[in-house]
């Protein structure tokens, strides 16, 4: 995804013990091609370095996040999770979270290239509430796993969610079930030593092939290259749940809402491939279009056979003809299936 923020010194020294090799906030274990072998496996782990968590707490913290994210926050509760994102007065998003409840704070988890910008501009709109926002680095851990093994390793320490969105927690573990099937694991430092030392030995995979899941089940991330770049509703939030038109007053309410209510949406998400080199951000053109900029790279993994699997914003008509990679004569993309169906059980 991004660069910026870090990762625990300790909890990366134990990931690089069993062969992770980091840069930035990105981290491999193996190549492309072993890496994808081990996540179609079914089984496998990865540390999510490519996120950081916010904690937001204090009395007024429902009523502050209510105001200022797109999802209905009334919602979240200890046993139930939600996608939300955080717009600009235009309705152009600056970031998307993953948002659950632990006991009485709420946690945002955010790509980790924006994270400090998103503390910064939240803490603008504090004013008098009794509202504390804060980056958690070293005192939270993130994991995503997935596979019968995982699952049986983490009952040791908390009932494992089923349903989507499920929530379950117990002392300092929390477990999601993700729309794509696999688990994400929030676990606080007290645990980590034995959380590190009990992990079963499960093929690990990295930041890229965890990022080809979310690109497979549709679930796009705002980062540093696209902030500002797209209305909730053009990288599918409305369709997995992370836009609310039925609560009040937001940051971009009323241009979400137009967007919605006035069928307006010219440009969605897609999967596609492409071949040569694709980065998030990237402009797309079609040719009767010229050089008039049709969409966007939102997130992308390079695959082992030299393309890279894509989500994009793009016009939909372009697909009637012909979609390139940041000019009219560059490589043409591949519309490949994407799971459109609404996850926000």
């Amino acid at each position: 995804m991004g660069n910026g923020g870090s990762m625990d010194n300790k909890w990366q020294e134990g990931f690089e013990a069993r062969g992770g090799q980091f840069e930035g906030v990105a981290v491999c274990f193996a190549d492309v091609a072993t890496e994808l072998e081990r996540m179609e496996s079914g089984a496998f782990l990865s540390p999510l370095a490519a996120f950081r968590l916010i904690k937001v707490s204090g009395e007024d913290t429902s009523a502050f996040l209510q105001g200022q994210l797109s999802s209905d926050i009334r919602e979240v509760t200890p046993v139930h999770s939600q996608y939300s994102t955080y717009s600009t007065a235009k309705g152009r998003m600056l970031a998307n979270f993953l948002v659950w409840q632990y006991r009485d704070d709420y946690f945002l988890m955010v790509s980790a290239d924006i994270a400090d910008a998103i503390v910064r501009r939240l803490s603008m709109f504090v004013l008098r509430s009794k509202v504390k926002l804060e980056l958690l680095d070293g005192e939270w851990h993130l994991l995503g796993g997935m596979g019968g093994d995982v699952e049986s390793w983490l009952a040791k320490y908390v009932a494992i969610p089923r349903a989507v969105h499920e929530v379950a927690s117990a002392g300092d573990v929390v477990l999601i079930r993700l729309p794509s099937g696999a688990l994400l694991a929030a676990l606080s430092e007290p645990v980590r030593e034995d959380v590190m030392a009990a992990m079963p030995d499960l093929a690990l995979i990295g930041s890229a092939s965890w990022l080809l899941r979310d690109i497979r089940a549709g679930i796009a991330w705002v980062t540093a290259t696209t902030r500002e770049l797209f209305v909730p509703q053009m990288a599918n939030m409305d369709k997995i749940g992370a836009i609310s038109f039925r609560k009040g007053c937001y940051p971009g309410q009323e241009i979400v809402a137009r967007t919605e209510y006035l069928g307006k949406v010219k440009r969605r998400l897609y999967r596609a491939e492409v071949a040569g080199e694709a980065a998030a951000g990237d402009p797309l053109f079609i040719p009767s279009m010229g050089e008039q900029v049709i969409g966007h790279v939102v997130n992308t993994v390079k695959l082992s056979n030299g393309k890279n699997e894509c989500l994009v914003v793009a016009q939909e008509a372009g697909w009637e003809e012909s979609i390139h990679l940041k000019g009219i004569d560059g490589p043409i993309l591949t519309q490949l299936l994407l799971s459109s169906h609404d996850i926000r059980e």
